[in-house]
C-alpha cells in the first residue's frame, strides 16, 4: 500500500531532522574528543616536564629522595594519572602510585617497557595512544627523556591516564545534550506534524472534491486558509470548480437548446412527409407543404452550418486570412444584396451615403459572416416602414461601426444575454423560424479572434442599437 502525502511528508522531514542531528552529533564528539585530547596531553606533558625539573633538582642535591617521591606521588594524586620513571632497560625505577610509596613495587614494575618505546622520542617529549605492554586497555601516554653527563640519556619519565576517563566524559556531555534536546525535538516533531496537516489537508479535500465532481457533484469548494502556494492553488481549483459549474450548465442548455431545434423542424417535416404519403393531406395542396418541407430542411442545414462554424471558431481551428480591404465596400456590397427585401418591408436606409472609406486588415469572408449578420436582423426586426441607420468613424487606431434599427427592441433584462448560444428573446422560438440564435454570438466570436467586441443597446418599442470595433 502507497503512503499517503502527508505520511510521506512527515517520515521524510522527521528523517532529515534525525540524520542530520546524528551528524551534528558525530561532529560534536569528534571535536570533542579532539579537544579533550588535547588537553589530555598538554597536562600529560605538562607533569613530565615537571617531574624531569625535580630529578634535575634531586641529582644536584637541591631536595632529598624521600621528597622526591613524595611529589611525584602528590602530582600524580592530584592530575589522576600515573607517573613513573623507567631506565634504559625498560625497567620502571620509579612510580607516583601509592603502592609503590609503601611497598616500594606496584603492577608498573611487574612488567617492562618495550625498548622501542624508550627511543621513539627522538630525544624529545612525545605523545601517543598505547598500553606499553603494562596496560590492558589503551592509554594516553606522554614520555620525556632525561639526560645526565655527555648528554647521555638515563631514564624516561611516562604519564599516563586511561582513555575511559574521557569516553565516560564524552558519554556524560551526549546524556547532557539528547537529555536537552528533548523538548526541542518533541516541539519540533509537534510543529512539523501541524505544518504537514495544514499543508496537506487542502490536497486531501482537492482530492475528495474531484471524486465528488467525477460523479457529478459540483458543490464542494476548497477553503482558502493561506496567502502561499497552497493558497493559490486552492482559489486556482475553486476558480475551476466555478467554471465548471457554469460549463455543466451551458452544456445542459446546449443539448437542450439544440434537442429543440433539431426537433421542431423535424417533427414538422415529418408529419407533412407522413400526411403525403398517407393521403392525408389532399394532392392540390401538396405543394404549399413540401414548400413548408423545404424550408425546414434549409432551417436545418442553416443551423447545422452554424454550429459547425461555432465549434471550429471555439476549438481554434479556424485560421485568420488577414488581407487589406475597405470595409465600406464591404458594408455597401452587402447591403445591396438585400435589397428586395428592403424593398418589400418599405424600409428606409440612412446614414449609408455618409460611410467614411476605411481600410482594415482583417480575414474578410470572417468580416463579411459578421456585417451580413448584423444586417439581416436589423432587416429581420426592423418594424414596417422603420429606419436602419449605419455609421462609422475611426478612433484611437479603433474602427467604430453602429447600425442601428427602429422596432420593438430588447427588453433590459435581456441585454445581458443576447450574445449567448441558442439564445432568442422571443421565448416561444416560433417568432422567425429562420432564426438559429447562433448568429450573434459567432458574431462575438469572430470579432473576439480579430480583437475586436460587440456592444448593444436597446429601448422598447424604440429602437435598438449594435456597434462592433475593429483594429484598424
Amino acid at each position: 500500500m502507497k503512503l499517503k502525502l502527508f505520511k510521506k511528508y512527515f517520515f521524510m522531514t522527521s528523517l532529515i531532522i534525525v540524520f542530520s542531528l546524528s551528524v551534528m552529533m558525530m561532529i560534536l564528539s569528534f571535536a570533542l574528543n579532539n579537544y579533550l585530547a588535547k588537553t589530555k596531553y598538554k597536562s600529560l606533558s605538562k607533569s613530565c616536564t615537571e617531574v624531569t625539573e625535580y630529578i634535575s633538582e634531586l641529582s644536584v642535591g637541591a631536595i632529598k629522595t624521600e621528597d622526591f617521591f613524595k611529589t611525584v606521588n602528590a602530582l600524580a594524586s592530584v592530575s589522576d594519572i600515573d607517573i613513573f620513571l623507567a631506565d634504559s632497560t625498560g625497567e620502571v625505577i620509579v612510580c607516583g602510585c601509592d603502592d609503590w610509596v609503601e611497598n616500594g613495587k606496584c603492577f608498573h614494575s611487574e612488567g617492562s617497557i618495550p625498548l622501542n618505546e624508550l627511543n621513539t622520542s627522538g630525544g624529545k617529549s612525545s605523545f601517543k595512544l598505547g598500553t606499553l605492554d603494562i596496560y590492558k586497555n589503551p592509554h594516553y601516554i606522554a614520555s620525556e627523556p632525561v639526560y645526565g653527563e655527555n648528554n647521555k640519556q638515563i631514564c624516561t619519565v611516562f604519564s599516563a591516564a586511561p582513555v575511559s576517563a574521557i569516553r565516560e566524559l564524552m558519554i556524560t556531555i551526549i546524556k547532557l545534550y539528547l537529555l536537552s534536546a528533548v523538548l526541542p525535538i518533541a516541539l519540533m516533531f509537534f510543529a512539523i506534524y501541524t505544518m504537514t496537516y495544514r499543508m496537506t489537508k487542502p490536497l486531501k479535500l482537492m482530492s475528495e472534491a474531484s471524486k465528488a465532481m467525477a460523479k457529478g457533484d459540483f458543490s464542494k469548494r476548497i477553503p482558502v486558509t493561506s496567502d502561499d502556494e497552497i493558497g493559490e492553488l486552492a482559489v486556482s481549483f475553486n476558480q475551476m470548480t466555478n467554471s465548471l459549474v457554469q460549463l455543466e450548465g451551458m452544456r445542459k442548455s446546449f443539448v437542450a437548446n439544440v434537442s429543440h431545434e433539431l426537433k421542431t423542424p423535424m417533427t414538422t417535416i415529418g408529419g407533412f412527409i407522413d400526411g403525403i404519403l398517407d393521403g392525408t393531406i389532399e394532392p392540390e395542396k401538396q405543394r404549399y407543404y413540401l414548400t413548408i418541407v423545404s424550408d425546414e430542411v434549409k432551417r436545418l442545414s442553416r443551423l447545422v452550418q452554424s454550429m459547425l462554424s461555432m465549434a471550429k471558431l471555439e476549438s481554434g481551428e479556424f485560421i485568420l486570412k488577414p488581407e487589406l480591404f475597405d470595409f465600406r465596400e464591404l458594408l455597401c456590397t452587402i447591403v445591396i444584396s438585400q435589397e428586395q427585401r428592403i424593398e418589400a418591408q418599405g424600409l428606409n436606409i440612412t446614414g449609408l451615403d455618409e460611410i467614411p472609406s476605411v481600410s482594415v486588415s482583417a480575414d474578410r469572408d470572417l468580416i463579411h459572416q459578421v456585417i451580413y449578420n448584423l444586417v439581416d436582423n436589423a432587416i429581420k426586426f426592423t418594424n414596417e416602414s422603420g429606419t436602419i441607420n449605419f455609421s462609422l468613424k475611426t478612433e484611437s487606431k479603433k474602427l467604430i461601426f453602429t447600425i442601428t434599427n427602429t422596432g420593438k427592441g430588447i427588453p433590459e433584462k435581456e441585454l445581458p444575454y443576447v450574445f449567448e448560444r441558442f439564445y432568442k428573446v422571443d421565448k416561444s422560438r416560433s417568432a422567425n423560424k429562420n432564426s438559429t440564435g447562433l448568429g450573434l454570438y459567432i458574431v462575438k466570436t469572430i470579432l473576439k479572434a480579430h480583437g475586436g467586441g460587440i456592444t448593444v443597446i436597446s429601448q422598447e418599442n424604440s429602437f435598438t442599437s449594435f456597434s462592433i470595433t475593429l483594429p484598424v
